[in-house]
Formats: structure tokens, sequence, C-alpha cells
């Protein structure tokens, strides 16, 4: 492959940034320079000083976030564990603010989706960050809807991820924008890692890596769903069930999980229809042990969630599954 035009790639670091946020989608466009692009990856911080990251570690920066001169054809705003629990520096803040206009894509890893919220870049757009805090950026910007369960989610130019290694999922489908799929899937394969985890697959099985209620009668309504996915379980019978009025309970799911009963059936359907296609089980059949009404209902949940039919989902499992076996690439993630 011949080397391309220059693509500029700003990344935006600061004191306590997850050393995986920043190395995991470097990584990607790295690798995809010594197979002939031609990405310039700048770090910038604050004042242009060295961070220090999540491990410790000392991260060197080429830039100053701040310097009005800075324009980048991605911009990647990278997360931290000292977010959502402490709130965005202005300096941070109003540097991305400032950016992010002279920049073609403005991105997003993890809890980077907080400094994009605080600069007030997701206003009105769909986003996604890490499990464990969806529901603190919902809470706390009414205006972002927020896809709790996305791996990464693409609003126009602008793109936001779910945590630590969906860094790499949604750099990996910026350098397909790029350059297509054949070098999307050669950086994947030498970096032995799955290309791609759809940005709409599930970040986690809500029935099993979720956090599980504090309240008792929650939990329960957990145990219910997850036992017989395909069952009545409306809200006024989970009310029932759990001995509250279906305010009280949709109250609690909101308070703990920053969800509603509803949404958490659905999900909980979604992820056992997707777990029967990968087994091998027909539409119909899948559709039937979900608790779907029709092949046609699982479609059109299919198509809103990941963008494509339970159909093409299943093909593009199975001939991963295909490729892994000729192969012999990890699917370790």
């Amino acid at each position: 492959m011949a080397r391309t035009t220059v693509h500029r790639v700003g990344i935006v670091v600061f004191d306590g940034v997850k050393l995986l946020d920043v190395a995991g989608p470097s990584e990607v466009f790295s690798e995809a320079n010594r197979m002939g692009a031609h990405y310039e990856l700048t770090l910038c911080s604050v004042g242009g000083r060295a961070v220090s990251s999540s491990t410790g570690m000392t991260i060197p920066v080429d830039a100053d976030a701040t310097d009005p001169r800075l324009r980048f054809d991605t911009l990647l705003v990278m997360g931290g564990d000292v977010f959502p629990a402490h709130p965005v520096d202005p300096e941070l803040r109003e540097a991305v603010t400032n950016v992010a206009p002279r920049s073609g894509r403005v991105c997003s890893i993890c809890t980077g989706a907080f400094i994009l919220a605080a600069a007030g870049l997701l206003d009105g757009r769909r986003a996604t960050t890490h499990w464990r805090h969806t529901g603190v950026l919902s809470r706390g910007y009414p205006d972002i809807t927020v896809e709790p369960d996305a791996i990464f989610v693409r609003d126009g130019t602008t793109f936001t991820s779910a945590g630590v290694t969906a860094g790499i999922d949604l750099a990996l489908a910026l350098l397909e924008d790029d350059h297509g799929e054949q070098l999307a899937r050669q950086v994947a394969q030498s970096l032995v890692v799955f290309l791609q985890r759809p940005g709409g697959q599930s970040q986690f099985s809500p029935t099993l890596s979720g956090p599980r209620p504090h309240t008792s009668a929650l939990r329960s309504v957990f145990d219910a769903v997850a036992a017989d996915p395909s069952g009545d379980h409306s809200t006024p019978k989970l009310a029932a069930l759990a001995a509250m009025s279906p305010r009280h309970l949709t109250r609690l799911f909101n308070e703990e999980l920053g969800t509603t009963p509803a949404r958490y059936v659905e999900s909980v359907r979604f992820d056992g229809a997707k777990a029967a296609l990968e087994s091998g089980y027909t539409i119909s059949e899948a559709a039937e042990r979900a608790g779907y009404g029709s092949p046609e209902t699982l479609r059109r949940a299919f198509v809103a969630r990941l963008g494509v039919p339970p159909s093409a989902y299943q093909q593009r499992f199975r001939s991963a599954q295909r490729r892994d076996a000729v192969t012999g690439v990890s699917r370790s993630r």
C-alpha cells in the first residue's frame, strides 16, 4: 500500500489518564503506518506538560492543547479514573472546546466522554462511556442520549467509546473509514485482536457482568428476567413480583442502574437472541427463545441496535469463527 496524505491525530491527555486508553488506539494507528498509512500522532496536554498516567508512568507530550494553531483530522480525548469522581478541570474543558471545531472528527475514549460532555460537544447527540458510568453521564447531562451498552457510538463526526479496550475497536473503525476493511483487518491480525466488534455490540452481558442491584427486591426481578427472558415481564408484572408500585420500581431502576425496567428486559432479551444466533439457532428459534414476538420484531431490534439484520450478524459471527479457525487469530477480547 502506497503512503497517503498525512492524517493528523491529536491525543489529549492529562494527569491520571488511563494508560491503555492512550496506548491502544495509538498502536492501531502506528501499526497502520507500518503498513503504508500515514497517521501523525500528536500528544497534547494543557500547558504542554508531561502527565502522569494511571500506572504512574510519565507520558511526555508534543504540544500545548491550548495552542490556537492546533488543527487535527481526528481528535481523541482520553479517559481516566479521575472522571466522573471529579469535575473536569476548566482549563482542560476550555482547551477541548476550542480545538474541537478545528478537528475533522472528535472522539472520546472511555470516560473522556465526560470531557466532551462538559465542553457541550455531546449536547443533542448519542453517546456512550464505560458501563459503570453511563448512569452518571445520563443524569449529569440530560441533553445527551446515552447508549449504556454500546462498544462505541458514532453520531455524525462525533464518536464516543466504552471503556479501555473499546478504544481499540473505535480506532479500528476509524482506520476502516479512512483506508478500508483490508488494512483494518491486517492491523487487527497483527495486534492479535478481533476485527471488529460492531459498535452496537453490548459492552457486557446484562445478566452476568452488569452491576447487581443493592435492593433485594430488584435482585429478585433481575433473577426472574434472567431465568425466563421470554416470559411476561411488563413493568406492572415485575412491580408485583417486587411487591411495589410500577412507579416505585421504575424509580429504583433509574437510581441504581440508570435505566428502566423495560429497557433492562429488552437488553436481556437482545443478549439472549445474540447468544442463540451465535450458537446456531435459526432466527425464528432465537426470536422465540429470547421472547420476541416474531422474527420481524427481532429483525427490527437488530437493525436499531447494530445497524444490521440478525441474518447478517449471524453470518458475520460464523465468518469470524471460520477465519479464526483457519488463521489462528485470537479472539481474546
